[in-house]
């Protein structure tokens, strides 16, 4: 599916989020200013956030988009592949108490940030809620690598995250499981010395519906994408070591010579 270029699109993966998403659009449509549309991303016909979507009378655009793959992450790669907006951020399907921050994201993106990261362990930000060991790892996983390495954000595993459409373009997205893909691409970002920025956000557990967020099913994957960040910077890992869909002239090699190499998805 090709969809018309747009300056912001707001991907939300839902997985039966009918007793929540009628409130969320309606918050989209009162806390944000920037021109946006929504870009929701479903497993199965029968999801229960369909029905109550063609319920909704909002004036920005909302598109269904299936998921061509399988789980959360397959849904954000359709989501991530069907759009070609200037800028991607997605949001959980329950999170309408941050919609007040989606302008701000946006504006440190048109002040030439690749990556804008809600971070709930900076000044101003809050985890309340949740199994303590989901929190203790986010907690000590984030905070360990923002001192160790040279990434200027606090909250490096929060899947709610603004990416450019350099980043979607051009970085090759390796992992296949939930929502490593955001730790992946904040790493891969920064080793490409491309600009970060972020905000504070909130995080609370969810009341209603289900999470598919699986710590200790994902967590071997974390780590990878965890010691990634680290040798950037201990072991003066440089852009030209970065994956890549296609070739980029600005990446350049430590020889200063342009990398050649070119991989495809």
């Amino acid at each position: 599916m090709t969809i018309r270029k747009n300056p912001l699109d707001i991907l939300i993966p839902v997985y039966n989020e009918g007793e929540n998403i009628t409130q969320l659009m309606n918050m989209l449509d009162s806390g944000i200013k920037a021109t946006f549309r929504v870009l929701i991303c479903y497993d199965y016909d029968e999801d229960s956030t369909l029905p109550v979507l063609e319920t909704c009378r909002v004036p920005f655009e909302i598109l269904k988009i299936k998921n061509q793959y399988k789980g959360p992450h397959g849904a954000i790669m359709t989501g991530f592949e069907s759009s070609d907006a200037d800028c991607v951020i997605v949001l959980p399907a329950d999170d309408n108490y941050n919609i007040s921050i989606i302008d701000r994201m946006y504006a440190k993106f048109k002040d030439g940030n690749d990556i804008v990261v809600p971070s709930r362990f900076m000044e101003g930000g809050s985890m309340r809620g949740g199994p303590w060991l989901k929190t203790l790892l986010c907690r000590l996983g984030s905070i360990s690598l923002y001192l160790l390495s040279s990434i200027p954000a606090r909250d490096a595993s929060n899947g709610f995250r603004l990416f450019s459409r350099r980043v979607l373009d051009t970085v090759l997205i390796e992992s296949s499981e939930g929502f490593t893909f955001s730790l992946e691409l904040l790493v891969k970002c920064d080793r490409l010395k491309w600009k970060i920025s972020q905000v504070p956000a909130k995080w609370i557990e969810r009341e209603r519906g289900k999470s598919r967020f699986k710590v200790m099913k994902w967590l071997p994957y974390y780590l990878r994408w965890y010691l990634y960040g680290l040798s950037t910077t201990w072991l003066r890992k440089g852009p030209e070591t970065v994956r890549l869909k296609k070739r980029d002239p600005l990446i350049t090699a430590k020889s200063g010579e342009t990398c050649t190499y070119t991989t495809t998805t």
